[in-house]
Protein backbone atom coordinates (compact mmCIF):
# COMPACT_ATOMS: atom_id res chain seq x y z
CA UNK A 1 0.00 0.00 0.00
CA UNK A 2 1.20 3.58 -0.95
CA UNK A 3 2.22 5.45 1.58
CA UNK A 4 3.01 9.40 1.77
CA UNK A 5 6.75 9.97 2.13
CA UNK A 6 5.51 12.64 5.39
CA UNK A 7 4.25 9.85 6.92
CA UNK A 8 6.58 7.23 6.09
CA UNK A 9 9.26 9.41 7.44
CA UNK A 10 7.24 11.05 11.04
CA UNK A 11 9.38 11.11 13.69
CA UNK A 12 8.32 7.74 16.32
CA UNK A 13 10.45 9.07 18.97
CA UNK A 14 11.34 12.27 21.00
CA UNK A 15 14.82 12.06 19.61
CA UNK A 16 14.28 11.72 16.06
CA UNK A 17 12.10 15.41 16.17
CA UNK A 18 13.71 18.39 14.69
CA UNK A 19 13.70 21.60 16.15
CA UNK A 20 11.86 21.06 18.83
CA UNK A 21 14.22 20.03 21.53
CA UNK A 22 12.65 22.18 24.31
CA UNK A 23 9.65 20.61 23.96
CA UNK A 24 10.73 17.07 23.48
CA UNK A 25 13.06 17.05 26.41
CA UNK A 26 10.06 18.55 29.40
CA UNK A 27 7.76 15.64 27.93
CA UNK A 28 9.95 13.05 28.02
CA UNK A 29 10.72 14.13 31.39
CA UNK A 30 7.18 14.38 32.29
CA UNK A 31 6.27 10.45 31.12
CA UNK A 32 10.11 9.63 33.24
CA UNK A 33 8.57 10.85 36.41
CA UNK A 34 5.07 10.38 35.75
CA UNK A 35 4.40 13.66 35.66
CA UNK A 36 1.36 13.78 32.89
CA UNK A 37 -0.92 16.61 33.11
CA UNK A 38 -4.67 16.36 32.49
CA UNK A 39 -4.69 18.94 29.26
CA UNK A 40 -1.88 20.27 26.90
CA UNK A 41 -1.91 22.71 24.66
CA UNK A 42 0.72 22.74 20.96
CA UNK A 43 1.13 26.17 19.51
CA UNK A 44 2.98 27.09 16.48
CA UNK A 45 3.30 27.06 12.47
CA UNK A 46 2.39 24.66 10.60
CA UNK A 47 4.39 21.22 9.91
CA UNK A 48 6.24 22.12 12.99
CA UNK A 49 5.30 18.73 14.48
CA UNK A 50 2.70 19.24 16.85
CA UNK A 51 0.96 16.00 15.78
CA UNK A 52 3.91 14.23 15.60
CA UNK A 53 4.96 14.88 19.13
CA UNK A 54 1.40 14.26 20.40
CA UNK A 55 1.44 10.69 19.04
CA UNK A 56 4.91 10.66 20.04
CA UNK A 57 3.59 11.89 23.72
CA UNK A 58 0.73 9.16 23.87
CA UNK A 59 2.48 6.49 22.72
CA UNK A 60 5.19 7.24 25.74
CA UNK A 61 2.79 7.67 28.52
CA UNK A 62 1.17 4.56 28.03
CA UNK A 63 4.36 2.35 26.42
CA UNK A 64 4.50 -0.60 29.21
CA UNK A 65 8.91 -0.92 28.23
CA UNK A 66 9.15 3.23 27.92
CA UNK A 67 13.02 4.00 28.86
CA UNK A 68 13.94 7.64 29.38
CA UNK A 69 10.43 8.74 28.87
CA UNK A 70 11.36 7.09 25.07
CA UNK A 71 8.22 4.99 23.96
CA UNK A 72 9.68 1.76 22.79
CA UNK A 73 7.66 2.00 19.42
CA UNK A 74 7.59 -2.36 19.38
CA UNK A 75 4.81 -3.23 21.92
CA UNK A 76 0.85 -3.44 20.88
CA UNK A 77 0.49 0.00 22.52
CA UNK A 78 2.70 1.55 20.56
CA UNK A 79 2.29 -0.09 17.23
CA UNK A 80 -1.15 0.15 17.67
CA UNK A 81 -1.45 4.28 18.33
CA UNK A 82 1.13 4.72 15.65
CA UNK A 83 -1.17 3.24 13.40
CA UNK A 84 -4.33 5.19 14.46
CA UNK A 85 -6.03 1.64 15.57
CA UNK A 86 -5.76 2.15 19.34
CA UNK A 87 -9.53 3.24 21.05
CA UNK A 88 -7.83 4.13 23.52
CA UNK A 89 -6.09 7.38 21.43
CA UNK A 90 -8.48 9.07 19.48
CA UNK A 91 -7.98 11.99 16.85
CA UNK A 92 -10.07 15.06 15.88
CA UNK A 93 -10.14 17.63 13.60
CA UNK A 94 -11.85 20.42 15.03
CA UNK A 95 -11.76 22.02 11.49
CA UNK A 96 -14.24 19.86 10.38
CA UNK A 97 -16.21 18.44 13.75
CA UNK A 98 -16.14 22.08 15.44
CA UNK A 99 -19.59 21.87 17.17
CA UNK A 100 -20.90 21.66 21.03
CA UNK A 101 -22.33 18.14 20.15
CA UNK A 102 -19.00 16.07 18.99
CA UNK A 103 -17.16 17.85 22.32
CA UNK A 104 -19.96 16.65 24.21
CA UNK A 105 -19.78 13.15 23.14
CA UNK A 106 -16.27 13.55 23.64
CA UNK A 107 -16.80 14.71 27.35
CA UNK A 108 -19.40 12.23 27.73
CA UNK A 109 -16.96 9.05 26.11
CA UNK A 110 -13.97 10.59 28.16
CA UNK A 111 -15.79 9.91 31.75
CA UNK A 112 -15.20 6.33 30.91
CA UNK A 113 -11.70 4.23 31.61
CA UNK A 114 -9.22 3.21 29.00
CA UNK A 115 -9.90 -0.15 27.98
CA UNK A 116 -6.73 -0.86 26.82
CA UNK A 117 -3.81 1.33 27.89
CA UNK A 118 -3.28 3.40 30.88
CA UNK A 119 -4.69 6.79 29.71
CA UNK A 120 -7.12 7.74 27.31
CA UNK A 121 -5.62 10.33 24.97
CA UNK A 122 -7.69 12.99 23.22
CA UNK A 123 -5.89 15.04 20.38
CA UNK A 124 -7.96 17.65 19.05
CA UNK A 125 -5.82 19.28 15.94
CA UNK A 126 -7.14 23.18 14.77
CA UNK A 127 -8.61 22.92 17.86
CA UNK A 128 -8.92 27.11 17.36
CA UNK A 129 -11.53 25.79 15.08
CA UNK A 130 -13.88 25.10 17.39
CA UNK A 131 -17.57 27.69 17.93
CA UNK A 132 -17.95 29.20 20.84
CA UNK A 133 -20.37 26.97 22.42
CA UNK A 134 -18.00 23.56 21.53
CA UNK A 135 -15.63 25.87 23.75
CA UNK A 136 -17.72 25.85 26.09
CA UNK A 137 -18.03 22.60 26.39
CA UNK A 138 -14.38 21.67 26.24
CA UNK A 139 -13.93 24.23 29.03
CA UNK A 140 -16.48 22.10 31.40
CA UNK A 141 -14.35 18.70 30.61
CA UNK A 142 -11.14 20.74 31.34
CA UNK A 143 -12.67 22.10 34.55
CA UNK A 144 -13.38 19.28 35.97
CA UNK A 145 -10.81 16.55 34.62
CA UNK A 146 -11.44 12.48 34.55
CA UNK A 147 -8.93 10.73 36.19
CA UNK A 148 -6.57 8.73 33.68
CA UNK A 149 -7.39 11.03 30.69
CA UNK A 150 -5.17 13.21 28.61
CA UNK A 151 -6.51 16.23 26.49
CA UNK A 152 -3.60 17.68 23.55
CA UNK A 153 -5.05 20.61 21.63
CA UNK A 154 -3.15 21.81 18.38
CA UNK A 155 -3.30 24.99 16.90
CA UNK A 156 -1.54 27.05 14.58
CA UNK A 157 -3.70 30.66 15.97
CA UNK A 158 -3.21 31.02 19.18
CA UNK A 159 -4.73 34.46 19.88
CA UNK A 160 -8.26 32.37 18.70
CA UNK A 161 -7.94 30.25 21.74
CA UNK A 162 -10.34 31.72 24.66
CA UNK A 163 -8.37 32.74 27.95
CA UNK A 164 -10.29 30.64 29.75
CA UNK A 165 -9.16 27.53 27.76
CA UNK A 166 -5.30 29.07 28.12
CA UNK A 167 -5.55 28.96 31.60
CA UNK A 168 -6.47 25.41 32.23
CA UNK A 169 -3.83 23.56 30.16
CA UNK A 170 0.32 23.18 29.72
CA UNK A 171 1.23 25.47 26.86
CA UNK A 172 4.58 24.28 24.79
CA UNK A 173 5.43 26.50 21.39
CA UNK A 174 6.54 24.95 18.91
CA UNK A 175 9.14 27.37 17.05
CA UNK A 176 9.53 27.50 13.16
CA UNK A 177 12.23 24.73 12.15
CA UNK A 178 15.68 26.05 11.09
CA UNK A 179 16.32 25.64 7.32
CA UNK A 180 19.61 24.00 8.09
CA UNK A 181 17.79 21.75 10.19
CA UNK A 182 15.30 20.92 7.44
CA UNK A 183 18.54 20.64 5.04
CA UNK A 184 19.99 17.68 7.06
CA UNK A 185 16.26 15.92 7.95
CA UNK A 186 15.75 15.64 4.00
CA UNK A 187 19.54 14.80 3.22
CA UNK A 188 18.93 11.61 6.27
CA UNK A 189 15.37 10.61 4.60
CA UNK A 190 16.83 10.73 0.85
CA UNK A 191 19.67 8.42 1.94
CA UNK A 192 17.84 6.26 3.94
CA UNK A 193 15.13 6.12 0.67
CA UNK A 194 18.07 5.33 -1.74
CA UNK A 195 19.65 2.55 0.43
CA UNK A 196 16.48 0.44 0.63
CA UNK A 197 16.10 0.77 -3.13
CA UNK A 198 19.61 0.20 -3.30
CA UNK A 199 18.84 -3.00 -1.60
CA UNK A 200 15.57 -4.16 -3.47
CA UNK A 201 17.78 -3.78 -6.95
CA UNK A 202 20.99 -5.83 -5.63
CA UNK A 203 18.49 -8.62 -4.62
CA UNK A 204 16.69 -8.76 -7.54
CA UNK A 205 19.71 -8.96 -9.72
CA UNK A 206 21.17 -11.81 -7.58
CA UNK A 207 17.60 -13.36 -7.86
CA UNK A 208 17.71 -12.91 -11.73
CA UNK A 209 21.06 -14.91 -11.32
CA UNK A 210 19.96 -17.53 -8.96
CA UNK A 211 22.18 -16.29 -6.43
CA UNK A 212 20.70 -16.09 -2.58
CA UNK A 213 21.62 -12.99 -1.16
CA UNK A 214 21.57 -13.33 2.72
CA UNK A 215 22.59 -9.85 3.16
CA UNK A 216 21.65 -7.38 0.68
CA UNK A 217 22.29 -4.39 3.13
CA UNK A 218 25.66 -5.06 2.56
CA UNK A 219 26.19 -3.95 -1.15
CA UNK A 220 25.72 -0.07 -2.43
CA UNK A 221 25.07 0.53 -5.98
CA UNK A 222 27.66 3.19 -7.35
CA UNK A 223 27.19 5.01 -10.29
Amino acid sequence: MYQALYRKYRSQNFSQLVGQEVVAKTLKQAVEQEKISHAYLFSGPRGTGKTSVAKIFAKAMNCPNQVGGEPCNNCYICQAVTDGSLEDVIEMDAASNNGVDEIREIRDKSTYAPSLARYKVYIIDEVHMLSTGAFNALLKTLEEPTQNVVFILATTELHKIPATILSRVQRFEFKSIKTQDIKEHIHYILEKKISVLNQRLWKSLLDGLKVECETPCLFWIKP
